[in-house]
């Protein structure tokens, strides 16, 4: 372990984050009502040019007046390329409450994007009086996102997660795909005759975990585009359980049950760590420095694996 050690990231619950478009208050109340940890109320992709104005109002209007119990409340603003993110930011943080919890800014390419938004809020909040800060997240959705995506992740004590948007993340790199998320057709290889599709997001998912535990931010998948295959989301889902994410975005309601199933800990695999815990701790109280589970050995790297199932299924059932 290096001496200078991985700060931890939040401990909240964020299985599932359910996207909604500014545009569309109507939905606002079952969104607040769903299973998901998180909740995107969306200013950028989601609202066309003409009806931003209208739904910042909107999502205003949702902040202050509508009951979202203990759901970590977060609105995407507009990409820094445009002319719409700095209203954005200094109108829902001037007329929301503070219940509002966390700014998400999509398409970051650098540190310097980060310390924008932090900035704009930063003079928002003393000129408001605001004693809550607002927390950031940020998409990695671009080549010089994912290039940058370790200076991205120490930028600013504000940041909590950051998530991979695969839509965008393939258009910038030029990738020959229109799914978003997932298996690609084209993406597979030969042997003996027999295609065995690999994961193209594999290695973006990788970088930006290992960038996020570095730096104590919650690292999150993105979408899944086709909300019809369910199979193919607890697929994309429990591969990014797998390599360390702990979460994933839900385009369509139908989704999130589906992450929630897949980001919580089953009561198999808590058991197994567990019963690894007392295998352990019970080797060291004779002397032993592993042990024998199962027929496989354990040692002190497979208790902090256990930990990490542990603390997790905790977190989840406390929050």
């Amino acid at each position: 372990m290096s001496f200078r050690l991985q700060p931890a990231a939040p401990a909240r619950p964020n299985r599932c984050q359910l996207f909604g478009p500014g545009s569309r208050p109507a939905i606002f109340e079952k969104m607040a009502t769903s299973a998901a940890d998180v909740i995107n109320l969306d200013l950028e992709d989601s609202v066309a040019p003409d009806d931003k104005p209208q739904a910042r109002r909107n999502i205003i209007e949702a902040i202050n007046d509508i009951d979202w119990g203990v759901k970590h409340l977060s609105v995407r603003i507009n990409g820094l390329d445009t002319p719409f993110w700095y209203r954005d930011v200094v109108e829902v943080l001037e007329a929301a409450g503070d219940r509002i919890d966390q700014i998400m800014i999509p398409k970051v390419g650098c540190a310097s994007d980060v310390y924008a938004v932090d900035a704009l809020a930063t003079a928002v909040e003393r000129a408001k009086g605001r004693t809550k800060p607002v927390s950031l997240e940020v998409i990695i959705e671009t080549a010089a996102g994912i290039a940058h995506v370790e200076e991205i992740a120490a930028s600013s004590p504000r940041l909590q997660a950051m998530s991979l948007g695969a839509a965008d993340f393939a258009a910038s790199m030029g990738m020959q795909t229109t799914g978003i998320g997932g298996t690609q057709e084209d993406y597979y290889m030969v042997r003996e005759g027999r295609k065995f599709w690999s994961d193209p997001w594999h290695w973006a998912q990788t970088a930006i975990v290992a960038a996020c535990r570095t730096h104590g931010v919650l690292p999150v998948d993105g979408p899944f585009g086709d909300f019809s295959d369910d199979e193919g989301f607890i697929a994309q889902a429990k591969r990014s359980a797998t390599l360390g994410m702990v979460g994933k975005w839900a385009i369509h309601p139908k989704q999130v049950a589906l992450a929630n199933e897949v980001f919580t800990p089953s009561e198999a695999r808590l058991t197994e760590a567990r019963e690894i815990l007392a295998a352990m701790a019970e080797a060291q109280r004779t002397g032993a420095g592993a042990a024998v589970y199962k027929g496989r050995l354990v040692d002190i790297a497979s208790v902090r694996q256990a930990e990490v199932i542990v603390r997790q299924a905790e977190m989840i059932a406390g929050g």
